[in-house]
């Protein structure tokens, strides 16, 4: 089914070929063969969910120039949940396997960012690494959409079941991968953004013998003491009406001071409608769901203000029991990672702030040691998602070109020993889409 080349990669041969793989631990899959395998063909024969990718890349994201033959594998592991729809079949846990026919010998891994689902990074994750020649591998995380939050039995259980959906596809794809080309990948990468950049720092931090490296991608930080979500949320949803009903000065000091990158003014309101809210209710039902108080539903009520029933703009944190801190600690990062990991975040990120998020995750992974497998880059003008560079084109440059060019780097450096520059910040001028992080 498959014949050795240079380098120890294989390619998969005739129209069958690996049509029997399966992968280990899989309840169910499903496989086809597409004459191409990025959204160019996906998107034509149904086997991507254009709403899962929604809104995540610029619309001048240019498509890959070539179809990329080869296997989709459709699949779900066991879960208890059914909060995943796709295929019909109201099940977690669900993931995505490409296996391109022309394969470079290498495998990347990632996980849906947000509350999206297995096909979320299909243009700026996906497609790339298809382009590139390698076998790509997707996962929910193992629960998803707006009633995330309700998975689990215990405080926490959400988000800890995210780092072990990841790990247990890492390893099934890796055992896939060589079943189905008849040798072992010989570099697997970890990458991802948003909440997928955060399971890529935990993933390197847990598991670095599955790794080679790893690029994050403006992941949210966890410390049970802070900085993490509710640090910083419910100043926002307290402060934000009133500076945006009369722009009182000095609630927009206290959104700064909270950590919103001055000068993102103009991306308060669109965040304050889509993310802020929803954001603080759904996570802090994950690890505290009795704050809402009697008879109130465990994610609050939308949009309440201070003093309100249910408000989470009213939302102390550092009061809270001990055993939400406990909760939080479950999923915390501590910056002791065991492989290279290249970070990038956009400096007008409104959503999850550079300062808070990742700034202070250099700081951890210097503080444990591991500053020698670490660089970190600022993008100017760069935000949490490139979509909304369509709203703001003057304003807002995409983070995608910055992200191909830092994953080549990384490349560069595990497979060539090719130092990347030191952590820096990529200024508004300087170029980020020419591949050559030498340049910034």
């Amino acid at each position: 089914m498959a014949d050795t080349t240079e380098g120890g990669a294989a390619r998969a041969v005739g129209v069958d070929a690996g049509r029997t793989v399966r992968v280990p631990g899989a309840e169910r899959q499903q496989v086809v063969r597409l004459g191409d395998l990025t959204t160019v063909g996906t998107a034509v024969a149904g086997h991507t969910v254009l709403a899962d990718w929604e809104n995540l890349h610029a619309s001048g994201t240019p498509r890959p120039e070539r179809p990329v033959p080869g296997l989709q594998i459709d699949g779900c592991f066991p879960a208890e949940t059914r909060l995943n729809p796709h295929h019909g079949w109201h099940h977690d846990a669900q993931f995505v396997l490409r296996l391109p026919d022309d394969w470079n010998g290498k495998l990347v891994v990632t996980a849906a960012p947000g509350i999206r689902r297995q096909y979320a990074t299909d243009r700026i994750i996906s497609d790339g690494a298809l382009a590139a020649g390698y076998a790509y591998a997707a996962t929910d995380k193992g629960n998803s959409g707006p009633d995330f939050h309700t998975a689990g039995h215990h405080p926490g259980d959400t988000l800890v079941d995210w780092s072990d959906r990841l790990y247990e596809l890492a390893v099934a794809a890796r055992l896939a991968v060589r079943r189905h080309y008849g040798t072992e990948a010989h570099r697997t990468y970890v990458t991802g953004i948003s909440n997928g950049g955060y399971l890529t720092r935990a993933q390197l931090e847990r598991h670095p013998d599955l790794y080679d490296g790893g690029v994050d991608w403006e992941g949210p930080l966890w410390m049970a003491e802070g900085p993490n979500l509710f640090t910083y949320l419910p100043t926002v949803l307290a402060h934000y009406p009133r500076y945006r009903d009369s722009g009182d000065p000095d609630a927009a000091a206290r959104l700064i001071e909270a950590g919103l990158p001055a000068g993102s003014e103009f991306l308060w309101d669109i965040h304050h409608r889509t993310y802020w809210d929803v954001t603080q209710r759904t996570y802090r039902a994950v690890f505290d769901p009795h704050h809402p108080g009697p008879g109130l539903p465990p994610a609050g009520v939308p949009f309440a203000g201070p003093g309100e029933a249910g408000s989470d703009a009213d939302y102390d944190y550092p009061n809270r029991p001990s055993a939400v801190h406990e909760a939080v600690a479950r999923v915390a990062l501590t910056g002791a990672i065991g492989k290279p990991l290249l970070s990038l975040h956009g400096t007008l990120d409104a959503f999850l702030p550079i300062t808070l998020h990742s700034d202070r995750y250099a700081d951890l992974v210097a503080a444990a040691g591991r500053g020698r497998l670490h660089r970190q880059y600022r993008v100017e003008g760069g935000n949490h998602v490139d979509g909304f560079c369509d709203l703001f084109p003057a304003r807002l440059r995409p983070l995608l070109p910055a992200y191909r060019t830092v994953f080549k780097a990384l490349e560069d450096w595990v497979e060539h020993d090719t130092n990347p520059p030191s952590s820096r910040t990529v200024a508004w001028n300087d170029r980020v889409d020419d591949g050559d992080i030498g340049t910034w």
